[in-house]
């Protein structure tokens, strides 16, 4: 069986993510990566701009809204992504429509508890097809603009008491269009706020997108997603795909059934075999050594593709420096690469300079590489501070502003 090493798979992830020598266009660069998070606008614009050299903000907004070659789509783990466009009609299928059932019951759980509709499937099937007719004219709207063409969108219902966290006072329109998405019905069209805000515009996706493939059946969609996953990320485990498609191991294992997946033996460092190395998965064309690249630095935004793109991190990601880098549900904040491997992460000061923030001793060449890519940066943001909800501890206790 072949066996594939830490080593290897960090070069692997130097040339296939484009952090080492980069992708032509950003069409290009989100296809490699398979797709990219956009739970906050910003993560969009910095993981390319790591990705395409000389890629301007003008040039993301082109692919989404003008080429529309990319288009945001809530799929995997009810998380919002950037997608080629080509790969829609699988997700439709299949990790979209699993979250689009789980938003259906949670919207008509929500529309029964506030007394809205004696049947809450009914209204939620009503107020779907009246804003589906609303937006007839193909013009972009947000959610607020359409509250004033569908009386059912300006309801509130309350989650949760005073006592909890995430309990509070929500909209009903924001529920509505949220499960208009991840059917597929309506797609972001674009932005209204400031490219580092997440202020969207809808528009009904059979007028957004010149030609619209239905659903592809759950099987085959599953299965090129994890397909592309793995001409990505592979080698990975069963946990790694289990955890990013947001399914279930049997889902999992038809998928690489299907793709006809070979298996791989890792390093004892990751899988869960222990000592004695766990097992990974690669496509059937992918198991030739790939070659060690020169080292290379690399500043990633808050949820970059590369760092959510596994579940067991160890072959780039010192253990001990989880805690730091990550907040207590997992989501990764900013971080600073150096030869394959996440050294750090960096922050803004109030003037919007980047600077690093390394958890160790690097070395001279590592950190004159990652400040340069600081000083890159800074230039391109030009002024641009960038907020995130999603900061870790270190980017916190590093704040410098």
């Amino acid at each position: 069986m072949r066996h594939i090493d830490d080593r290897e798979r960090r070069a692997r992830l130097a040339r296939r993510h484009g952090l080492a020598r980069g992708h032509p266009d950003v069409v290009t660069a989100t296809r490699a990566m398979t797709v990219l998070h956009a739970t906050e606008a910003a993560t969009v614009h910095l993981a390319l701009w790591a990705r395409v050299p000389g890629v301007t903000v003008a040039d993301v907004d082109a692919a989404l809204y003008d080429d529309r070659a990319l288009v945001k789509q809530l799929a995997m783990r009810r998380t919002l992504f950037v997608l080629p466009r080509d790969l829609l009609p699988a997700a439709w299928g299949s990790a979209a429509a699993r979250v689009a059932v789980q938003q259906r019951k949670q919207l008509a759980k929500r529309v029964a508890e506030a007394g809205l509709a004696a049947d809450p499937d009914q209204w939620v099937a009503a107020a779907s097809a009246d804003v589906l007719a609303a937006m007839a004219d193909g013009v972009p709207r947000t959610t607020r603009q359409l509250r004033d063409l569908v009386p059912a969108l300006d309801g509130r219902f309350s989650i949760g008491g005073p006592e909890k966290k995430w309990g509070g006072d929500f909209p009903i329109g924001a529920w509505v269009m949220t499960l208009l998405g991840a059917e597929g019905r309506v797609v972001r069209g674009p932005n209204a706020g400031h490219w580092r805000l997440n202020k969207p515009t809808w528009v009904r996706s059979d007028l957004w997108l010149d030609e619209v493939v239905g659903p592809w059946p759950e099987d085959k969609g599953y299965a090129e997603l994890v397909g592309r996953w793995l001409a990505t990320f592979g080698p990975g485990t069963e946990a790694d795909i289990v955890w990013w498609l947001g399914a279930t191991k049997t889902i999992v294992r038809r998928a690489l059934a299907d793709v006809g997946a070979v298996e791989v033996t890792l390093d004892p460092s990751t899988g869960p075999g222990g000592p004695g190395g766990g097992t990974g998965w690669v496509l059937p064309d992918d198991v030739e050594p790939v070659g060690p690249v020169e080292p290379w630095a690399a500043l990633l935004p808050t949820l970059d593709p590369t760092v959510m793109g596994w579940k067991e991190r160890r072959f780039y990601l010192d253990p001990a420096d989880t805690p730091y880098l990550f907040d207590t549900n997992g989501n990764a904040g900013t971080t600073a690469w150096w030869d394959g491997r996440i050294v750090g992460c960096w922050v803004q000061d109030d003037d919007a300079v980047v600077h690093l923030v390394l958890r160790d001793d690097v070395g001279a060449e590592a950190t004159a590489a990652l400040q340069a890519e600081a000083d890159q940066l800074s230039a391109w943001l030009d002024g641009v501070r960038i907020g995130t909800v999603y900061a870790s501890p270190r980017m916190k206790g590093a704040r410098l502003g």
